[in-house]
């Protein structure tokens, strides 16, 4: 799945195929790092991913919060909707700590990448980490690690990388 990701054709590809490619996910390796990279760099990347954001599947959820990750570190600032962008803040701001654990990963990692690579909605995207505080994830036979979003932006506005976007997705 790896290997079809570096060389699948992310414009040929449909709704249907993604949805079978996240059917044969089993592990967030690949729904978040094959299946969302790859969706991130299709026209139907949005809605595709708020359906899956939506479904109550751990993967599926995580797949879609990091494909939003991946546009936003990648496309123009235009090419989202602001209010949007502030809804989903708001829903992870309520959600975040009594989701699965893979889409916390997940949510923490949107409100770091609003805070840094999507200017229109940094300083909601610093109150959402604020008042989200710390987010405990349970990893399997690892000790419980805590993120910290607010660190993580402010860390990113030090080095002077706000507005930061990537060139490709992709390698």
């Amino acid at each position: 799945m790896y290997f079809a990701g570096i060389i699948a054709d992310p414009k040929a590809m449909t709704e249907a195929d993604f949805e079978r490619w996240i059917d044969a996910a089993y592990f967030y390796m690949l729904s978040d790092y094959v299946v969302a990279v790859t969706l991130s760099e299709t026209d139907i990347a949005q809605e595709v991913a708020d359906k899956w954001i939506a479904s109550g599947e751990e993967l599926r959820m995580s797949a879609g919060w990091n494909c939003y990750c991946w546009l936003l570190g990648n496309r123009p600032d235009g090419e989202f909707s602001e209010s949007k962008i502030a809804n989903m803040l708001e829903i992870v701001g309520n959600t975040i700590h009594t989701s699965p654990e893979r889409t916390k990963y997940a949510m923490n990692n949107f409100i770091y990448t609003v805070g840094v690579s999507y200017l229109p909605s940094h300083d909601m995207a610093v109150d959402t980490a604020k008042s989200v505080g710390p987010v405990e994830v349970n990893q399997d036979k690892k000790k419980t690690s805590f993120l910290l979003a607010s660190e993580n932006i402010q860390k990113a506005v030090d080095k002077g990388r706000l507005g930061f976007k990537r060139k490709h997705v992709r390698c």
